[in-house]
């Protein structure tokens, strides 16, 4: 397993962000290896492999826009990258702005892709994004 440094954490988590950010599916995909386990919450079952990934996050990028993320610290042990996170997205569907608190961990492999990816979110609508028009709502 790599002994991974805090500035491996921080790249790795600024890939993430731009991933996200931008409603990239393929380019958070490219963190994660082909047989990764992805956990969204302690109570979810994992998805597991790039297919069923891919799926999840293809659906994030149709559901959000206007879409934070930024990792406030960022701990190293060994291959496992853990951080406390804060964000925030609308909801395309309703216009909803939601804020998000969380803590997540990513457990690497050798070529260092994402095995295991597992996450702790708290979230709370904020308000309304005049910015997005909610589906189905006239022009």
């Amino acid at each position: 397993m790599p002994s991974l440094t805090p500035g491996d954490a921080q790249d790795l988590l600024a890939s993430f962000k731009r991933g996200w950010e931008s409603r990239d599916p393929e380019a958070v995909l490219s963190l994660f290896d082909e047989h990764a386990e992805y956990r969204e919450d302690p109570f979810s079952a994992p998805l597991t492999g790039s297919n069923a990934i891919r799926a999840r996050w293809n659906e994030i990028a149709a559901e959000q826009a206007n879409v934070e993320f930024d990792a406030e610290r960022t701990w190293v042990s060994g291959s496992t990258v853990l951080a406390s996170w804060h964000g925030a997205h609308t909801r395309r569907r309703t216009s909803e702005r939601v804020r998000q608190r969380g803590f997540l961990t990513m457990e690497l492999s050798d070529d260092r892709l994402v095995t295991r990816f597992r996450q702790w979110p708290s979230e709370r609508v904020v308000g309304v994004d005049t910015t997005v028009r909610p589906e189905g709502e006239d022009a």
